[in-house]
């Protein structure tokens, strides 16, 4: 029997942080497991080798700086996690590997006002039919990440009330997908999955401290400090869509008037542009017109971009990020919306946060979601499963990574 502070415990600890580390970051040198643990090189080379022996990890060649250098990442046959995302009308589900790898992934059409039960209903076919399509023993599965578009609180899981799915306030997503599938199930609301792929897989990568802006049908920013998603103690942080720009603006959903939501959100902007582009004009066509030269549509998104960097101004201010990357189909405008971004954040922001911070387009575009209800289901998974053996097996060989 192990006993705390005994050496045999002390060595468990190790590896399990070694396990965490490699698992959290997909693949790391041996040199970047030690920096981010801690532990000494020789620790960290014993530890690796001893895992590689177990088949709990594998090792390849690469370079760092010029130099040779071992990358080491989980087994792909370590375990599978799954990612399923809920958006304003779609659904989309991916299937992935402890190392990082993709091995299926689909999306498809949502009717906006399906009820929950008919949209878990479709996520469960969607999850069996991508798991039937790779071969995936149902047993490896280690968790699953579900992003929705709309604030969880954190103590009950409960979706608060949301315009964007109309009728699914109240329910509890993690509760009503793991009754269908069998296995743990982890929630969390769009922007903050979105900043979760980004951050891992993304524009984020190799920063601390981040905004994620997503900007669809409603407005809303996942935020990231010292390395993890920040939600508050009710599960509402970054909500920065409610931010008031206007007290005389229209009124928002929320409630209150002149909301950031109301100059920049989809549902607001769309209407001042359909007069003359049609009924039928979404902001992926807005983007498409703006880049192909629509003096409108270039006015509109450029004048979008400067009420959002209002917002970010704020952020800057309060929570001095090193980065925001935007999201959603507003991102495909490039500098169009940039620009205006940025030059509103260097009006309003304290100059030395707006100094410090850069603005970048996601890379990840519409995969974000899913990708970071991947990393969710990644970040959740308890260690001691992958060191006490019990998730091997094997899985078809994998396809593209993540990014």
């Amino acid at each position: 029997m192990e006993t705390p502070g005994s050496q045999s415990s002390l060595h468990r600890a190790n590896l399990e942080r070694v396990v965490r580390a490699v698992r959290l970051a997909g693949s790391l040198t041996q040199a970047e497991i030690a920096r981010t643990t801690g532990l000494s090189a020789a620790t960290v080379s014993n530890i690796v080798r001893e895992l590689k022996d177990g088949g709990t990890v594998e090792v390849t060649p690469t370079s760092a700086g010029g130099r040779r250098a071992r990358s080491v990442s989980l087994s792909g046959d370590a375990g599978i996690v799954i990612g399923v995302d809920f958006g304003h009308t779609h659904l989309r589900v991916a299937i992935g590997n402890l190392a990082h790898q993709v091995l299926a992934e689909e999306s498809e059409p949502l009717d906006v006002d399906a009820s929950a039960a008919q949209g878990f209903d479709r996520a469960e076919q969607l999850v069996s039919r991508l798991i039937a399509a790779t071969g995936v023993d149902r047993a490896k599965i280690a968790g699953v990440g579900l992003g929705v578009p709309g604030p969880i609180d954190v103590e009950s899981g409960t979706l608060g009330s949301t315009a964007i799915l109309p009728g699914w306030g109240g329910t509890r997503p993690a509760e009503e997908l793991r009754g269908r599938l069998g296995v743990p199930v982890h929630v969390d609301n769009d922007a903050n999955l979105g900043a979760l792929g980004e951050l891992v897989w993304g524009s984020g990568r190799g920063v601390r401290d981040l905004a994620y802006i997503k900007v669809a049908s409603g407005v809303g920013a996942g935020l990231v400090i010292n390395g993890k998603i920040y939600r508050g103690p009710g599960g509402t942080a970054g909500e920065i869509g409610h931010i008031t720009l206007d007290e005389a603006g229209p009124v928002c959903r929320c409630g209150n008037r002149g909301c950031l939501e109301t100059f920049a959100a989809a549902r607001y902007v769309l209407p001042l542009l359909q007069p003359g582009h049609g009924p039928d004009l979404t902001m992926e066509g807005v983007v498409r017109l703006a880049r192909d030269g629509d003096p409108g549509c270039r006015r509109v998104i450029a004048d979008v971009g400067r009420h959002i960097g209002s917002g970010v101004a704020n952020l800057c201010n309060l929570l001095n990020p090193s980065r925001v990357v935007l999201g959603g189909d507003l991102a495909e405008a490039g500098e169009l919306v940039l620009g205006p971004i940025r030059e509103s954040v260097g009006r309003y922001a304290i100059p030395s946060a707006a100094r410090q911070l850069s603005v970048l387009p996601g890379a990840l575009g519409g995969r974000a979601e899913v990708l970071g209800a991947l990393a969710l289901a990644l970040s959740e998974m308890g260690d001691s499963t992958l060191l006490d053996g019990s998730a091997t097996g094997a899985l078809p060989a994998a396809t593209p990574a993540f990014t």
